[in-house]
């Protein structure tokens, strides 16, 4: 038997989630304020990333003035080192403090490692790291003799934040690429796994042609990853076969004819996946195609191979993507067929905790 759950958003905004009673599995929207007595709701002082600045403001404007900004000056000495200064540090101490970061670019981890390790240290009330997109995420297993998995490293790193005087941090991350690497973070560290697919189903609920959706899985991971939470709509399952030195996208499973077919999964880096994906689809007679990722990763720019003025004018009706990965929203704000979906009231929410 399904049942309807609604949550009420930040900026008041209600997002409906069908699930089994008998599947205990079915996640729910993210954190529900409502849920918060408001003794026990908090201020929070912000300290961003300058790339993450837009994120932060959009943050401040979905919590109902209970988060403000804070800052800090990003220099580098003549080295090319980090010469960092967070500002009124007198001011923080006691207060609920977080730092939105992102590890998009490899060469601005360091410097934001050194400000996150700094700040629990000044004497602040709790400490909460925001980082929506997890990198390394993918690289989580070791297949043969001499892999190195970097997302245990990456983990690591993230669990030797200090503590503060409200004891470990909380690190939120969105849509981590497989739900196991929470054990590869050690006990010092409280990580929060939220999820953007809440907010997408809001997106297809309000398409004129939502009774005509089905959900569509690049591939296998895909599907174990996030069925769950769309228990609710027709699946379609592709699979990925190996002819040689190719690797053919196929269907499994699943019916596309006549339906608006949207590929669901966390990220996005080259893209050939899910171009495979959205041909395989179009034979098989959906009348539309479009894609969701949490992630928009695009390294070298490979975004190019979905924008419509490039020569791949209606292979997707639309695109969403959050803003986790904030060089690609620069790059693709308002160039069809992207949508920008903020993660501002469920990060200001998670706040909270």
């Amino acid at each position: 038997m399904a049942t309807q759950l609604t949550a009420t958003t930040l900026t008041g905004r209600q997002v409906h989630v069908s699930y089994s009673r008998d599947d205990i599995r079915i996640q729910g929207p993210n954190v529900d304020l409502e849920a918060f007595p408001q003794s026990l709701q908090k201020d929070c002082l912000l300290f961003h990333y300058p790339e993450t600045e837009a994120l932060a403001r959009k943050i401040c404007a979905a919590s109902d003035s209970k988060v403000e900004l804070g800052e800090i000056k990003w220099a580098k000495f003549a080295d090319g080192f980090p010469n960092v200064f967070v500002k009124d540090a007198m001011r923080i101490r006691n207060r609920h403090v977080a730092f939105l970061a992102s590890f998009q670019d490899p060469s601005s981890i360091f410097e934001q490692l050194s400000v996150i390790y700094q700040l629990p240290r000044m004497f602040v009330g709790s400490f909460t790291l925001v980082l929506p997109y997890f990198p390394t995420g993918t690289a989580e297993r070791v297949e043969a003799e001499g892999d190195v998995a970097t997302a245990v490293t990456l983990a690591r790193i993230l669990s030797s934040i200090p503590l503060s005087r409200g004891g470990p941090t909380s690190v939120v991350i969105f849509d981590i690429h497989a739900l196991q690497e929470r054990f590869y973070f050690g006990d010092t560290v409280l990580p929060l796994f939220e999820s953007g697919i809440p907010l997408v189903r809001e997106r297809l609920q309000s398409l004129p042609d939502a009774d005509k959706i089905t959900i569509a899985y690049p591939d296998e991971g895909a599907w174990k990853r996030f069925h769950y939470q769309f228990g609710d709509y027709p699946e379609v399952i592709c699979t990925k076969v190996r002819d040689g030195d190719k690797r053919i996208v196929r269907l499994k499973e699943g019916v596309a004819k006549g339906r608006h077919v949207v590929i669901v999964d966390d990220l996005v880096q080259s893209g050939g996946t899910l171009i495979e994906c959205q041909r395989l689809l179009t034979t098989q007679g959906a009348v539309a195609v479009s894609a969701y990722v949490t992630h928009g990763v695009f390294p070298r720019a490979s975004y190019t191979r979905f924008i419509q003025a490039n020569g791949t004018h209606g292979a997707f009706s639309h695109f969403w993507i959050t803003d986790s990965c904030p060089r690609t929203v620069a790059a693709v704000e308002g160039q069809a067929p992207f949508q920008i979906i903020s993660l501002a009231a469920p990060i200001a929410a998670a706040l909270q905790i």
